[in-house]
């Protein structure tokens, strides 16, 4: 298991001096999102990372949300993109794109009695992975399915609603990524639903409840990591969240220093 941060976490005005931060800091991996790298600037994404000393692992989200909207043009923008986005992190040698498919309610109209909304969508949202896999599969990464909380999202809530799509597009390049705040919100018990899913996790998100760094809050990290160690995952976690404190570049020194800890003591039982 590695630790990884976001690029907008990392101290430094520039990126070459975050990615130095992030080596002298013994940070393994960074994440980088659409707004650190939009479209028209992916060819300087390559060149910023051509020579860094911390690679780029994942790539979080995606300019538009507009997968499971009823507007083709719209669905075919959300697909172009994320095809872009998956190319480049090919070229990174990184793990794959994150991508909740959708924020909010449904915007399919419900079409009961024959199928509802949320029928309608996982149908269309198996088509768009297994397009999205191939491409993904062409440049050696994952496009990995994000399960959000209720307050974000409605149709990838817990991890199995995830796992359901991934099961049913059948495809190896289609993966998960459990974050450990919203499993907080949505899973009974976050252990479990770890052990549970663990063969389809391809990268892992990290925060506390409090969407503060590691060890601000109530979730027990120990439990989750010795799950993932459980299921034999080896793959990055990487930081999504706030930073406490008026000296935040301490507070997530020492938040690092907590999860080190908690990972040497899961991976050496």
């Amino acid at each position: 298991m590695k630790l990884g941060l976001q690029l907008g976490m990392i101290p430094g005005k520039t990126v070459k001096e975050k990615q130095q931060w992030a080596r002298d800091h013994g940070v393994e991996g960074i994440e980088v999102s659409p707004r650190d790298y939009p479209l028209d600037r992916l060819d300087q994404l390559l060149r910023d990372f051509e020579d860094s000393p911390v690679p780029v692992v994942s790539i979080c989200g995606n300019p538009t949300f507009d997968f499971l909207d009823p507007d083709p043009q719209k669905r075919r923008a959300s697909m172009e993109q994320s095809k872009a986005y998956l190319k480049a992190c090919g070229a990174l040698g990184g793990v794959g794109q994150i991508v909740p498919p959708i924020f909010g309610p449904p915007r399919i109209n419900d079409l009961s009695p024959w199928k509802d909304a949320v029928t309608l969508e996982k149908e269309l949202l198996v088509v768009l992975c297994q397009e999205l896999g191939d491409v993904a599969g062409e440049h050696g990464v994952y496009l990995m399915l994000e399960p959000l909380n209720r307050y974000e999202q409605h149709l990838l809530r817990r991890q199995q609603d995830a796992v359901e799509i991934i099961e049913r597009c059948q495809h190896p390049h289609v993966r998960l990524i459990s974050d450990f705040f919203h499993m907080h919100i949505e899973e009974p018990n976050t252990p479990a639903a770890i052990r549970q899913v663990g063969r389809y996790i391809a990268h892992v998100h990290l925060a506390d409840n409090t969407r503060l760094e590691p060890g601000t809050g109530d979730i027990d990290f120990r439990a989750g990591f010795e799950a993932l160690a459980d299921v034999g995952f080896q793959g990055y976690m990487v930081y999504e969240c706030g930073i406490s404190g008026d000296d935040k570049e301490a507070s997530l020194i020492k938040s690092l220093e907590y999860l080190r800890g908690i990972i040497q003591e899961v991976t050496r039982k």
